[in-house]
């Protein structure tokens, strides 16, 4: 069923390869189509909006409607289990202490000649947050994206979220955004709903930043409307690698794979293992544990299709091959992972030790689970708290001071054909 790859002999029969064509960065025709919504919105507002709404929601909604009521916000929580509001409470709780560790203040140095230089943090204004909703209904994604930007100070958070048949939100998803502060809810998906927020309607606002994720409509729509507004990132299909020596429970490493699994046919599962024993055992686990699962024909096609055991010599030899493929969660089930965790370089959120499983990450543990994916943890970083925070460059210097350099400004800008930068300083000191 899942695909066994000995590296021993050098040769990795196109793993790579077959990871990197799940990317979403490519689908010209979901483009075209998006780019068409995009521009209606922009153009009509809250008309293409509802007609939008009506054509794939099948849902006929007003503009006074789009926005989610207070009673709405009430009647969310009598649907909802007191015991998981309670979890969902504690959730946030840990993820606001953990991105509470990662404010900067701004920062002032001086000379003696009377040089000031610093850097100003100040919060974005206004945040779109996009939650899918449907059978994909995942209240811990409200968490992720609006917490750390009530950490920040961003003043005011908009939700978007797509309605059910019946014009209604998912229960846990309202509760969830309530709980962590957001300021308003509005009853639109899809591509139409990122417009909305990039653009603005007569009443959905316009925002600085729209985060959070989404099925390929939402993906492509951010790639579009990035400029007009920043974005967190284009997220593609989600992915697991498990770095597992001899020590490793395979019963453990197969549920953690399938954990995955079970979210997209395009998600990711790939063992990397120095043990022939645990291959064979998590072959088997894979297969017993499959059978159980809801939905074991999502998983069973992820598997089959983009999972793999892969055989390497070392720990360090499985260490390239995380780096290689940068993936957006990695575990480490060996018995010493603190002592390989300084060789992995490219990875989303690490987990480390056989009781540390992913979904501590994806629930409760406090850090975001809002994690680059499709090899981008090579260059980019889980969501966090500088994404809803701007930097200013503060520049200050005394006439002393500009005397000192003005004859190198001045050289410089002339260099470049730049007069009137060079006559910009000049000008402060012709009487001189």
């Amino acid at each position: 069923m899942i695909k066994v790859i000995d590296l021993r002999n050098g040769k990795d029969s196109g793993l790579f390869e077959s990871l990197a064509s799940r990317s979403q960065m490519e689908h010209g025709d979901v483009l075209r189509r998006v780019e068409d919504i995009v521009n209606n919105v922009r153009q009509n507002k809250d008309k293409a909006v509802l007609e939008y709404t009506a054509m794939f929601d099948k849902v006929e909604l007003s503009s006074e409607s789009l926005k989610v009521s207070e009673d709405e916000i009430k009647e969310a929580y009598s649907k909802v289990d007191s015991r998981l509001v309670e979890v969902i409470k504690k959730s946030r709780d840990s993820i606001k202490s953990f991105h509470e560790k990662q404010k900067e203040k701004s920062w002032f140095v001086s000379e003696e000649d009377g040089v000031i230089l610093g850097q100003m943090y100040t919060p974005l204004e206004i945040v779109g947050v996009y939650v899918p909703g449907g059978t994909a209904a995942y209240p811990s994604s409200v968490l992720m994206n609006i917490m750390p930007a009530k950490v920040a100070g961003v003043k005011k958070i908009v939700m978007t979220t797509p309605p059910g048949k019946e014009g209604k939100v998912n229960p846990a998803i309202l509760v969830a955004a309530n709980e962590a502060g957001a300021d308003e809810i509005y009853k639109v998906g899809g591509a139409q709903a990122i417009a909305a927020l990039a653009f603005g309607t007569e009443t959905i606002p316009k925002v600085d930043k729209i985060v959070g994720p989404g099925n390929i409509y939402v993906a492509m729509a951010k790639r579009t409307v990035y400029g007009y507004c920043d974005i967190d990132m284009i997220a593609g299909p989600s992915e697991i690698m498990v770095v597992a020596d001899e020590t490793a429970n395979p019963r453990f490493v197969a549920a953690d794979l399938l954990s995955q699994a079970e979210h997209d046919v395009l998600a990711s599962s790939i063992l990397v293992t120095t043990s022939e024993r645990v291959v064979k055992e998590v072959e088997k686990e894979l297969e017993i544990q499959l059978e159980a699962l809801d939905r074991k024909e999502i998983a069973r096609k992820s598997i089959e299709d983009y999972g793999a055991i892969v055989i390497v010599e070392s720990i360090k030899d499985a260490a390239e091959v995380v780096n290689r493929i940068a993936p957006e969660h990695l575990e480490l089930c060996i018995e010493e992972p603190f002592g390989a965790l300084g060789s992995i370089r490219n990875a989303g959120a690490i987990f480390l030790g056989s009781y540390s499983s992913e979904p501590l990450g994806d629930y409760f543990a406090g850090p975001n689970h809002v994690l680059p994916t499709s090899g981008t943890a090579r260059f980019f970083s889980p969501l966090n708290l500088s994404d809803f925070m701007k930097k200013s460059s503060i520049i200050s210097y005394s006439k002393e001071a500009l005397r000192k350099v003005k004859d190198d400004v001045i050289l410089f800008a002339e260099s470049e054909g730049l007069g009137a930068h060079a006559n910009a300083i000049r000008v402060r000191f012709e009487k001189e």
